[in-house]
Parts: structure tokens; C-alpha cells; sequence
């Protein structure tokens, strides 16, 4: 199946989405092997719903301050070197003789900053399914002015998310628990246009523990207001058992990185330790200490982790 691009296919995914009740799960990357670990548990899901032409959404960001995951995907640290390699990746892994070739694969484009992504903005748009235009460090009147002309310019072949409020970092000092008002956040959809919206709804980016609420009170509040079409951010920071309701609340989309960093990493710890002796000195053995074996640990970790968010919103 070929990468899903043009918006209006891109609008067929997510009512048919809909129509089965199904949160839709975007996850960011910075290199292959999470990139591939995503698609790996999509297929594997589908093939245990029986439904091979499952959607599944792969994000990369570019300059954002909270992480640059083009300028990450490569060590020239160069994030259109980053970005291409990036999409040569996912086009490779979405075409036969790819296992993964049959699923509904989309492009998008995370937390695009309207000043340091300039140049990207000014580029072609075409490759991608979806961008989040991300205005929202700037006050709310300004947000709404940028995010608007740019939804008048690419509106029309392309799928258009934006923040009407910024969603803090944990361990910044910023206050996470500054939640969106459902008035300002539906002022901010009319008067932008956005196809999706993000709000605060009391997650963090970056946040190491399960410690957050997320408040579904407020997603409903904010969709009855304008109707369902919220993306959340921030999952990570939110235990998985707690994210069951998304789809009644009126989240469509839901983004998702920490998580596959942040709890694979100590299960190639342990591996490491238990084969220590593996890994150096007289005894070390080359099935071991070749990045293939860290790479396999890691690659399997992520794509269990994934399979349990897979799990929970494709039923």
C-alpha cells in the first residue's frame, strides 16, 4: 500500500478510523530502528484484528527546542540530511518486499516552529501527510494570526494540526497543570481553521514517571465545544490504563515518544549487565558486542511497548 499523502486520503484514514472507534496512535522517531519498531507492532496488530491496511502514523520533528529528531537521525547533525534519510527509510519499509507493505502509513511532521522551521516551511509540503504548525510560544491573538495564514496557504492539500496552548516539559519549571480553557481553545480552531487541535490537557512532554492527569473532563468540554478533533501530547507522562476513554473524549490522534526511549533503555541495561563478560575483555564474543545485539534488544523492547498502546485503541 502506498504512503498515504494527499489530504484527501489522508481524511479517508481518519473517518474510517472513526467509523471503527479507533484512537489513531502517532509515534515520533529519530532513528531506524524506532522508526521500524513502530511499523513492526502495526503489523503485527493487524494482522491479529485481521486488518491488514492498518493505519499507523510515523512523526518526526525538526528544529523543536524539546527535541530535534531530523538533526537526531543522523550524526552530520544536519536536519535535512536527517529528513531525507528519514523518508527514505519509511518509503523503503512501506514497499514490497517490506512485511510492512500493506499498511496505511502516514507522514507527519510534529511541533513545526513557524520561525526556526522557515525553511522547511518554505519547501515541499507534498512528501508529508499531516504538519502540526506550532505557534503556540507566542501569545494567543499572534498564534491564532500565524497559524491561520498558514492554514489559507496549505489548507486545501494538507492535513493541518495546531496548538492553541503549549504543552510544558517536565523538569523545566513550567507549569504543567495550566490547562486550556474550552473557550480560548475554540476561539482559537475558528478563527485558525485547524484540522486537528491540540490543548493542554494536563500532560507533559519529557516526563520520566507516570505522574500526571489526564483531564478527559476538559478534552469533552473542548469538544463539545468543536467537536471531535483533539490530538494529545504528552502520553508518555500518563499511565496507558489511564488513556482507555480517549476516543469518547473526542481525541482522535494521540503522540508518543518518551515512552519507547524511556523504557527500553533499561531493559538493554540489564542485558548488558548479565552479559558483561560478553561484552569485553577475554571473553567477549562478537554476537554480543556488535551494535546489531543492542540495536535487536532495543528494537524488540519498543515494539512491545508500542503493541501495548496498539492494544488499548485498536480493538
Amino acid at each position: 500500500m502506498p504512503l498515504i499523502t494527499r489530504r484527501e486520503r489522508v481524511l479517508e484514514v481518519l473517518a474510517d478510523a472513526a467509523a471503527h472507534r479507533w484512537v489513531l496512535p502517532a509515534f515520533n522517531t529519530e532513528n531506524l530502528t524506532t522508526t521500524e519498531a513502530v511499523l513492526a507492532a502495526a503489523h503485527e496488530r493487524s494482522q491479529v484484528i485481521g486488518c491488514a491496511h492498518l493505519p499507523i502514523i510515523v512523526d518526526i520533528t525538526n528544529t523543536y527546542w524539546h527535541r530535534q529528531q531530523t538533526v537526531n537521525y543522523t550524526h552530520t547533525r544536519n536536519w535535512e540530511v536527517g529528513l531525507r534519510l528519514f523518508l527514505a527509510d519509511v518509503q523503503v519499509l512501506c514497499a514490497p518486499p517490506s512485511p510492512y507493505a500493506d499498511l496505511n502509513v502516514l507522514i507527519h511532521l510534529d511541533h513545526i516552529q513557524w520561525d526556526s522551521d522557515a525553511e522547511l516551511l518554505a519547501g515541499d509540503l507534498n512528501r508529508f501527510s499531516s504538519i502540526m504548525f506550532d505557534a503556540s510560544t507566542l501569545p494567543i491573538k499572534e498564534n491564532i494570526s500565524r497559524t491561520a495564514d498558514f492554514v489559507s496557504k496549505h489548507g486545501k492539500t494538507l492535513l493541518i494540526e495546531g496548538a492553541c496552548d503549549e504543552i510544558a516539559e517536565a523538569g523545566t519549571g513550567a507549569d504543567g497543570n495550566v490547562f486550556s480553557d474550552p473557550a480560548t481553545a475554540e476561539r482559537y480552531w475558528r478563527a485558525t481553521g485547524v484540522d486537528l487541535l491540540v490543548a493542554n490537557l494536563g500532560t507533559e512532554h519529557r516526563a520520566t514517571q507516570f505522574t500526571l492527569e489526564y483531564r478527559g473532563d476538559i478534552a469533552r468540554a473542548i469538544t463539545t465545544r468543536v467537536g471531535a478533533r483533539l490530538c494529545l501530547h504528552g502520553s508518555s507522562s500518563v499511565a496507558p490504563a489511564r488513556l482507555g476513554s480517549l476516543f469518547a473524549d473526542g481525541v482522535r490522534r494521540v503522540n508518543l515518544w518518551t515512552a519507547l526511549e524511556r523504557d527500553s533503555t533499561p531493559v538493554l541495561l540489564q542485558a548488558m549487565q548479565s552479559h558483561a563478560d560478553k561484552l569485553a575483555g577475554p571473553r567477549a564474543s562478537l554476537d554480543y558486542y556488535a551494535t546489531t545485539w543492542r540495536q535487536n534488544i532495543v528494537f524488540e523492547e519498543m515494539k512491545r511497548i508500542i503493541r501495548k498502546y496498539l492494544d488499548l485503541w485498536y480493538a
